[in-house]
């Protein structure tokens, strides 16, 4: 099983000091990634709740995030080895040429350490902010994909959709890896679930027990089986975000968080299930507090992985 760890991107610490030291002390003790989150601003007034906390209330890092694909290409000129991952990148922000134009460039200087994991956003107010619509965004984000793949495994590219057209072209390079990058989902709706099976290498859900990951991704891979696609070939890729704190009882607090123990018993969990990879992120602990704090955690957590 592959191991991740997220660069401390967001909050007071963001900054190139701190992204090199963690990338670095992540492929000097022997993870397989450093993950990058993407998240554009924190709204005053939110009009909705965020999903990831007990009282839908934002992480107060949330104020203070550098760019993703910014901050995995600085690190990768000061590493040599660990893949270079987004968990997640929000497809609705974006245009898939120019996306597919910077991932591919950064495979390129990489030499092929690049792995993309993708989402449908949550936030009103970032969608408005981009000029996204919320309505229609499945259907926008098949298209995206599609036309992602077309850019970067065909020459001349031509994609002619509803909402994302491309004329017929030459568009160079192409990824190193082939015949693309692993793409990656994090998804939760029937839909979404459905677009992972037809589309993504790879599942990334974050905060699911280990149960509903299992029967979520026994539904992910039938629906590949109907798609014509190996059901196999779709990886489990789990998001931990981790909160160490003194022990929690087992029925109320969710995976990934408690004692170093209970964190471990997750790890061995997911392993059980057959995950191909963890990514581990730190940055929300309430037990983390500077630099020293995350770069201790990488051998801890590392420790606990085995």
């Amino acid at each position: 099983m592959r191991l991740g760890f997220a660069l401390p991107q967001v909050g007071s610490m963001a900054g190139p000091d701190a992204l090199v030291s963690v990338a670095q002390k992540a492929e000097s003790v022997g993870y397989d990634s450093v993950v990058v989150l993407d998240r554009i601003l924190a709204p005053v007034n939110p009009r909705a709740p965020y999903p990831a906390s007990a009282d839908g209330t934002l992480p107060e890092a949330f104020q203070t995030v550098l760019d993703p694909l910014e901050s995995l290409a600085f690190v990768a000129a000061q590493t040599s080895r660990v893949a270079l991952e987004t968990s997640i990148l929000n497809i609705p922000f974006y245009n898939p040429v120019l996306l597919a134009r910077r991932l591919t460039t950064l495979d390129v200087l990489s030499k092929g350490r690049v792995r993309v994991g993708f989402g449908m956003g949550w936030s009103p107010d970032e969608f408005q902010a981009v000029n996204a619509p919320e309505k229609g965004r499945g259907e926008r984000a098949d298209e995206f994909l599609e036309a992602l793949k077309a850019i970067w495994t065909t020459n001349p590219v031509e994609y002619l959709g509803k909402h994302f057209q491309v004329p017929k072209s030459i568009i160079n390079p192409k990824p190193v890896q082939k015949p693309h990058p692993p793409i990656y989902l994090a998804a939760y709706s029937p839909p979404a679930l459905r677009r992972t099976a037809r589309f993504a290498d790879g599942w990334n859900p974050g905060g699911v027990p280990v149960d509903g990951m299992r029967q979520m991704l026994a539904g992910i891979q039938g629906m590949a089986k109907e798609a014509g696609r190996d059901p196999s070939a779709i990886e489990l890729i789990v998001r931990a975000n981790v909160y160490v704190v003194d022990g929690a009882s087992d029925d109320k607090r969710g995976i990934s968080v408690g004692s170093p123990e209970q964190i471990g018993q997750d790890i061995a969990a997911v392993r059980e299930l057959g995950a191909a990879e963890v990514q581990f992120d730190v940055n929300f602990s309430p037990t983390v507090k500077s630099l020293e704090d995350v770069l201790a955690y990488t051998e801890r957590i590392r420790s606990l992985a085995g």
